[in-house]
């Protein structure tokens, strides 16, 4: 059974481009594109891992990743913040909230999908 993956991001290109790669990587992979979206998927869907936008519509990302934290299955999930707000402050906010990554954009395709990899690696 595949590991499951919600992406959630506004940007559509960003979104498309992210579920592709995931998708060749062999997880199955739903799209949300703003906060309230997104908590009703992660509801039905259960992912392992939410790569989660920050700047988004309705709900932002900061508030969605508290939600799912405080969630039944919400230790076990796996978050990775994506945001254009770098700063060490926005970082600092986004890890005590439960982030278990957060990634500056503009980011590599690739070298997100590894980090994914290592995140959803059984540990040893």
């Amino acid at each position: 059974m595949p590991q499951r993956i919600l992406i959630v991001d506004d940007e559509p290109n960003i979104a498309a481009s992210l579920e592709f790669l995931l998708q060749r990587g062999g997880y199955e992979v739903r799209v949300a594109h703003d906060g309230e979206e997104a908590l009703a998927e992660a509801g039905r869907f259960d992912p392992q891992l939410v790569l989660l936008d920050v700047m988004m519509p309705k709900l932002n990302g900061y508030e969605v990743c508290q939600r799912i934290r405080q969630g039944p299955s919400g230790r076990d999930v796996k978050i990775v913040m994506l945001t254009a707000r770098g700063r060490d402050v926005d970082e600092q906010k986004g890890v005590a909230l439960g982030a278990d990554l957060y990634v500056t954009k503009p980011f590599s395709t690739r070298e997100l999908v590894a980090r994914v990899k290592e995140l959803l690696a059984p540990a040893s």
